[in-house]
């Protein structure tokens, strides 16, 4: 595994995050029994990875309930992100940064994850209702209360990270970040470079579509994450999904690896990590091998390739 520094923070991290919205299970991946989060949990320490990424959203709070079951002893060999803005009231799910709720929010995942702190705590989503300095600064005095090391955003603009910075150090940025919707990567590269951010780019697989396991239209269920978040299910997306998977598990088996080595591989030549989920040990492995894998400069001209090419 090769490591990282973590912007400006003094903070280095595994290249290769543990993505963990799937290990929430629910509707949106499907049931995840709590052997199966031990299992993946260990498997990413035993390769190394200590960058863990989660959320109070994933599966209502139980992808952070499996995590401070799993961690056990472990706490101080992981560099644990989670998340606020994002709560569900009802069957809806709402923005909210308002400083009283990103104070109840953190104490919640704090609970579930069974530690007094969080490395990294980022805003989910810029809630429309609250301006992003604001929230913000709400971050930020609780990084002067000792109750979270770091700050980050997700799901954010360059113009958005720039607000933020006015406020605070910010150590990272989450976006969007594949061969089959590279765009959201690509819009903040040039700030976070500029200003000591580290980006990381979440859904490297696209959801699993990437890793070449589905040969036709999955027949998911219309509240699964692949078919709504990751929108690659269906008609004319899933063919251009296909055809970029096509792409992939060429490069990887004229190199002789997995295809989520190549795809997270391709992601790491401009992200500084990669959030990768995993229900199972063998995934975990698999993604681990990104960080080994290097591509030539006709591998990536290869895997970029439109459909017009």
């Amino acid at each position: 595994m090769r490591f990282s520094a973590l912007g400006t923070s003094g903070v280095t991290a595994s290249v290769v995050g543990l993505g963990t919205w799937p290990l929430g299970g629910g509707t949106d991946w499907g049931p995840v029994d709590k052997s199966s989060a031990v299992r993946v949990l260990h498997a990413a320490l035993a390769h190394g990875i200590n960058l863990i990424d989660t959320a109070p959203i994933y599966g209502d709070g139980t992808s952070e309930e499996q995590i401070g079951q799993a961690l056990g002893g472990n706490r101080t060999e992981v560099l644990l992100c989670s998340k606020c803005g994002l709560v569900k009231n009802g069957s809806w799910t709402t923005h909210d940064l308002r400083p009283a709720s990103i104070r109840t929010q953190l104490e919640g995942s704090l609970t579930r994850l069974k530690t007094d702190y969080l490395d990294i705590y980022l805003i989910h989503y810029p809630d429309p209702n609250v301006p992003l300095s604001e929230a913000v600064g709400t971050l930020a005095r609780l990084q002067e209360e000792g109750k979270i090391r770091q700050i980050g955003l997700c799901n954010v603009s360059a113009e958005q990270i720039a607000q933020a910075v006015q406020v605070t150090q910010i150590a990272c940025v989450q976006n969007e970040y594949s061969l089959v919707h590279p765009s959201a990567g690509e819009s903040v590269f040039a700030y976070c470079r500029a200003n000591g951010i580290s980006f990381m780019g979440y859904g490297t697989l696209c959801g699993g579509f990437l890793s070449g396991k589905y040969k036709r239209e999955p027949n998911l269920r219309r509240a699964d994450a692949r078919n709504y978040f990751y929108k690659t299910a269906r008609g004319t997306a899933f063919a251009q999904a296909q055809l970029a998977a096509a792409r992939v598990q060429q490069v990887a088996q004229t190199k002789d690896v997995c295809a989520a080595a190549v795809a997270g591989a391709w992601a790491l030549q401009k992200a500084d990590f990669i959030l990768c989920g995993a229900k199972t040990p063998a995934q975990v492995a698999q993604n681990a091998t990104a960080a080994e894998v290097t591509l030539s400069a006709e591998e990536i001209a290869f895997l970029e390739q439109t459909d017009a090419n």
